[in-house]
């Protein structure tokens, strides 16, 4: 299947359609928003498809690697969603080696999707021990893709919706804790996320001073007056057509150099919210593979030396 462009699609349908995403809109209100676009024979339902993610397209390292070694794997979460205060996510590390600087991968507003499962290998492969915890594991965790397919995203954008944001945010501190204190963790320790992932890293960054590094990809601001508790070296990352968050970076940039906070900030022209990810149009091929070469290289600099 032909991949497509954010290029393919009217500006005005692709905001229309991030607004569904973050849940702003119901499908219902897209599919009706969306009808004005369906031209040349195209229904408002065959653009709903072809914007959504297609995991056939997402796959960069398989499951069975023989490179690394990936499991899911439980951690105690006793402030969080879970009641048995038990989570679940998936652990991935180079298949040799005994100690690893550790980095946690924070998916978007929609669980542990197989594009940041992905995400989790290529981290192992570059000598990472990564691990992507599942918000939605209180309510049964991501859908089964082969059950639903691109729904499944729908579906757990739903469950992640129901879920005590708080708690969320304490599931993910506490994956972060588990890292720190895991056997095989040097104990250096980063983080990236990507849309509500980029704003959990930077308020991470925010509440733990053990974070060495944080990438956050399109990520909401912190409170300014949070920054000055950030230890971390940041590398951010933005698209350039992403209304929402490039307007809270001047406020968040001017803070960072108020108060001394080591940064590196990228801003990927033409780009849209959500480049990095492989599965839907908004990709974009050359910003992802350099915003991705830059984040490794920068956990490369702040935990491996």
């Amino acid at each position: 299947m032909e991949r497509k462009k954010a290029s393919d699609f009217d500006p005005q349908l692709l905001s229309l359609f991030h607004r569904y995403v973050h849940g702003g809109i119901s499908r219902r209100e897209f599919l009706d928003g969306a009808a004005k676009f369906a031209i040349g024979g195209l229904t408002a339902t065959a653009l709903w498809d072809m914007l959504r993610p297609n995991y056939a397209l997402a796959q960069q390292v398989a499951k069975d690697d023989q490179r690394i070694k990936a499991e899911y794997t439980m951690y105690p979460s006793p402030k969080g969603n879970a009641s048995d205060g038990s989570m679940r996510g998936l652990l991935a590390r180079p298949a040799s080696g005994e100690k690893f600087p550790a980095v946690l991968v924070i998916h978007e507003n929609r669980g542990l999707n197989p594009y940041i499962e992905d995400v989790v290998r290529r981290l192992a492969v570059a000598g990472f021990m990564a691990f992507g915890p599942d918000a939605t594991w209180p309510l049964g965790g991501y859908p089964n893709v082969d059950k639903y397919g691109a729904e499944a995203d729908e579906k757990a954008a739903a469950m992640q919706k129901q879920l005590d944001g708080g708690k969320i945010t304490e599931d993910f501190v506490a994956a972060a804790e588990f890292l720190l204190k895991h056997p095989q963790s040097t104990g250096k320790l980063g983080a990236v996320g990507f849309c509500f992932g980029g704003t959990m890293v930077n308020r991470l960054a925010v509440r733990m001073p053990q974070l060495a590094a944080g990438v956050p990809f399109y990520g909401g601001a912190p409170a300014v007056e949070d920054v000055p508790k950030i230890k971390a070296a940041l590398l951010l990352n933005f698209a350039e057509q992403d209304p929402n968050i490039m307007g809270r970076w001047p406020a968040y940039e001017a803070a960072l150099k108020d108060n001394g906070v080591k940064y590196d900030a990228y801003i990927y022209p033409k780009t849209n919210h959500g480049f990095h990810n492989d599965t839907t149009p908004r990709y974009d091929e050359a910003a992802a593979k350099l915003a991705w070469q830059r984040t490794i290289d920068h956990f490369n600099k702040a935990l491996k030396a």
